[in-house]
């Protein structure tokens, strides 16, 4: 497995934004609304192998430092092994919906934090 992409939640999108591009040098590789709910931003550094996801929720919620994490997230070349593996040892798990873009899972870790594993395309 390679590590893909760390979520984090953020209260004001452009003000983060320029501290990760501005300050850290980052750059900004995709941006997708998830219908009304929130915005993703990806961002990435030279190397482009790692990305940062800033989600910004729209709902007016605010959080508190310590639950504004989201998830891990690795990637695979085959999702169908993990699912199988993840099954064989009981654990919950969530599968993406048949018409999203990706194929991933999330799995909870043993402390109860969401793990993303994504299929590779």
């Amino acid at each position: 497995m390679r590590l893909a992409h760390t979520m984090i939640r953020v209260r004001d999108l452009d003000a983060t934004l320029a501290f990760y591009t501005g300050f850290l040098g980052l750059r900004e590789v995709r941006r997708s609304p998830i219908g009304d709910e929130a915005t993703l931003v990806f961002l990435t550094d030279e190397a482009g192998a790692y990305h940062l996801e800033l989600t910004v929720n729209h709902d007016g919620r605010d959080y508190e430092l310590g639950d504004q994490f989201g998830h891990l997230a690795f990637t695979v070349d085959d999702l169908a092994p993990v699912v199988e593996e993840i099954e064989r040892r009981g654990w919950w798990y969530r599968r993406s919906k048949p018409e999203a873009r990706s194929r991933y899972v999330f799995v909870r870790d043993p402390d109860g934090y969401d793990v993303e594993i994504l299929e590779a395309r």
